[in-house]
């Protein structure tokens, strides 16, 4: 066997075991490097909804060992076209308390009644120590509310409307009478489809 003979052998020998070594490499083997795991992202609000933080809270677990610590958060998602809702999250992180709430949000929502911006008539929302007086307001007034009343109502789409709290201050008392108060709002077409009436013969009381 001449010399030439042998160097080509050689040569094919190692081109071999070069694809052999990045075929381990691909497959994850000793030698190879793993492709490094995606992070995961934190799932938000749909595109067309719009979020807020109404309350972020850490609470305690007490157990045989001590406490455990870890977050609540109180959120609030609307569409400000007459589409809202709320949602609480726990988790042992702000971020992830925050996703839960927006999903739970996204999945109790409830549809709101507009008439002009404001609201169809006059109700009075309460839940536990929380109770509040909403009143429809003139073209302008804007919107008369605090904390988280302001903030679902603006994510309602409401953009006129009085409002005045009359017992608590509890952010969950709040929301709940809240949207206590919006799920019984009736338009005055739903009302008159109950009745059996026309909208024309309906007329408004002061």
């Amino acid at each position: 066997m001449t010399e030439e003979t042998k160097n080509d052998e050689m040569n094919t020998d190692v081109e071999g075991a070069e694809v052999e070594a990045s075929g381990d490499e691909k497959k994850g083997g000793r030698g190879g490097k793993r492709a490094p795991a995606p992070r995961k992202k934190i799932q938000t609000a749909a595109p067309d909804l719009e979020e807020r933080v109404v309350a972020v809270n850490r609470v305690a677990k007490v157990v045989k060992g001590g406490r455990r610590f870890s977050f609540s958060a109180l959120m609030i998602v609307g569409d400000k076209k007459g589409r809202v809702g709320y949602g609480l999250g726990k988790a042992k992180e702000v971020p992830e308390a925050i996703r839960k709430a927006t999903q739970a949000a996204q999945k109790n929502m409830i549809k709101v009644p507009l008439e002009g911006g404001t609201i169809p008539h006059e109700i009075l929302g309460q839940y536990d120590a929380g109770k509040i007086l909403f009143k429809p307001a003139a073209e302008g007034t804007g919107v008369k509310a605090a904390g988280a009343c302001r903030s679902i109502l603006e994510l309602a789409g409401v953009r006129d409307v009085l409002t005045k709290s009359l017992r608590g201050n509890n952010p969950h008392n709040i929301v709940k009478a809240t949207f206590e108060a919006l799920g019984r709002l009736r338009s005055l077409e739903s009302v008159a489809t109950i009745r059996g009436k026309e909208v024309k013969g309906f007329r408004v009381k002061a």
